[in-house]
């Protein structure tokens, strides 16, 4: 999910690449609207030069973020990518196109797997195409840990770590830790198993060193905690940052989030978003955008062709057997939500 806002640095350069507007109708523009710093600026120069299409480009920070500016309907987007739960709540709502996959003459480069995956929250593979994906996980430091507790979610609740833990502040996020590491689904929305999940959470606050987003991996570059509940992007690249840290996907279970792009139903050029979309699935976009986020792509064929150290590194592209142990995030039915977040809040004002 997540898919990720983590990367973000803020709704800067909303208008930055293209002093985009409200959208245009010109046969020869796209209005894309995308998370934060999750898309070379290069690609999309390219793109521009390569067919003389327009890109109006637009970034957000979370999905929420993201479903806010699309419902307020001031802009017609022609292309959007956000996270799987958040494509599964449009598609529900009936705001999003099915995409002419034989338009796409570079898709094969993808690996097919992915799109099963995709079926979580794109059941029939009609609309979306995956664009990065990953783990959330325990981001450690090697000197300030003992390893093997890293391997279960009990770690965050280990006392000899007091002071030293950073959770995410994110509702789903830290009660997919809690309900993973007392066996529950990360989707359930039975009110007894969240009421022991926000229990546990209550009584790990003493051992908390803060609830972090974006600075969670500052703060463990800096060192100035032990571990910290991240996203598998942000543990990859702190770890390039500081040889001390590690990364761990707890044997309990986690979750598996897929980024991928679809086509609103706001569209009005869908031709120039399925030829974007082809564009991206590209070997050497694939690349430029790769080096630009550092996050898995599902391009086997850009995989196939980097150095066995980068295509081996289990932090930026997780085993097989570690997917396969992890669940993706759903969207959930208002009440459902709602009672997530009446816990959390809670949670955060208990002392």
């Amino acid at each position: 999910m997540k898919r990720k806002f983590l990367l973000a640095v803020g709704l800067f350069a909303a208008l930055a690449l293209s002093g985009c507007g409200g959208g245009s109708d010109s046969e020869n523009t796209l209005t894309v609207l995308n998370y934060g710093k999750y898309l070379d600026p290069a690609a999309i120069q390219m793109f521009e030069e390569e067919t003389g299409i327009k890109v109006e480009y637009e970034e957000y920070i979370t999905p929420e973020n993201m479903y806010t500016k699309y419902k307020a309907g001031s802009i017609d987007y022609d292309l959007i990518c956000t996270s799987d739960y958040m494509i599964e709540k449009l598609i529900k709502e009936g705001e999003v196109l099915e995409t002419d996959f034989k338009q796409l003459s570079n898709i094969e480069n993808l690996d097919p797997s992915y799109f099963t995956f995709s079926q979580a929250f794109d059941p029939e593979n009609k609309y979306a195409m995956p664009y990065f994906f990953g783990t959330v996980g325990i981001l450690y430091n090697k000197n300030m840990v003992d390893a093997a507790d890293m391997e279960s979610w009990d770690c965050l609740w280990n006392e000899k770590y007091s002071g030293q833990i950073i959770m995410a502040d994110s509702v789903r996020d830290s009660f997919m830790a809690a309900l993973k590491y007392k066996g529950y689904s990360l989707n359930t929305t039975d009110e007894s198993q969240l009421l022991e999940a926000q229990e546990i959470l209550i009584n790990q606050k003493p051992l908390v060193y803060s609830y972090l987003v974006d600075e969670a991996q500052d703060e463990m570059i800096a060192e100035n905690a032990a571990l910290a509940l991240v996203y598998s992007g942000e543990a990859g690249y702190a770890i390039e940052q500081n040889e001390n840290l590690a990364y761990s996907v707890p044997k309990e279970g986690s979750n598996m989030w897929i980024d991928s792009w679809f086509i609103p139903k706001t569209c009005k050029h869908k031709e120039n978003a399925e030829k974007f979309m082809d564009f991206l699935c590209r070997t050497d976009v694939t690349s430029l955008n790769f080096e630009y986020v550092y996050y898995a792509t599902p391009n086997k064929a850009f995989v196939d062709s980097l150095e066995p150290e980068v295509q081996n590194n289990t932090t930026v592209f997780p085993p097989t057997e570690i997917l396969e142990n992890c669940e993706i995030l759903k969207s959930l039915e208002d009440s459902a939500t709602a009672k997530y977040n009446e816990l959390w809040k809670e949670l955060k004002s208990t002392d």
